[in-house]
């Protein structure tokens, strides 16, 4: 094949793949310590649609629903129709701890809340740090949860998966 043709040949699959592929991947840049140890500040993350059911666990980009345009990261802990308890520095869904590898520092303040059957409960990883989740906010509906991280692509040493 001739080296012009190799190279047209290129530039299209190029254009291609970047067309099929805008709008379905958003990447975003971190730009607080609520979600330390798992996300840092000045870290890139890539998000897909969150069009699948959500799962305990996975890292979710929500709009603010005070702010219009002001998007927060944050992770799933409650799912729909769960009733979630903070006691003693403890999640609890529907009576049973949950285990937090990703948590750091203890839950505060306690409470209770009853999750609709749209609706998630969401937390910072870094729980003293993080003020924007649902223990201020309230549970999110489920339409609001847009897209879900899926990857870290800077630094280059922590480029890879996130979550657990």
């Amino acid at each position: 094949m001739r080296p012009s043709r190799r190279l047209a040949l290129i530039g299209t699959a190029t254009l291609l793949a970047y067309t099929g592929l805008r709008g379905r991947l958003r990447r975003y840049q971190i730009a607080e310590e609520s979600m330390a140890p798992t996300l840092l500040a000045g870290d890139y993350v890539v998000a897909q649609p969150s069009r699948q059911s959500l799962e305990r666990g996975d890292i979710i980009i929500f709009e603010h629903p005070h702010r219009e345009g002001f998007e927060l990261v944050k992770r799933v802990v409650g799912l729909p129709g769960e009733e979630i308890v903070i006691s003693r520095g403890q999640v609890h869904a529907n009576d049973a701890v949950l285990a937090e590898p990703w948590a750091d520092g203890p839950t505060l303040p306690e409470g209770t809340w009853n999750l609709d059957l749209d609706q998630i409960f969401v937390l910072g990883d870094n729980r003293a740090r993080s003020a924007g989740d649902s223990r201020l906010l309230g549970p999110v509906r489920l339409s609001a949860a847009r897209w879900k991280v899926v990857g870290r692509y800077w630094p280059p040493g922590s480029v890879g998966r996130v979550g657990f």
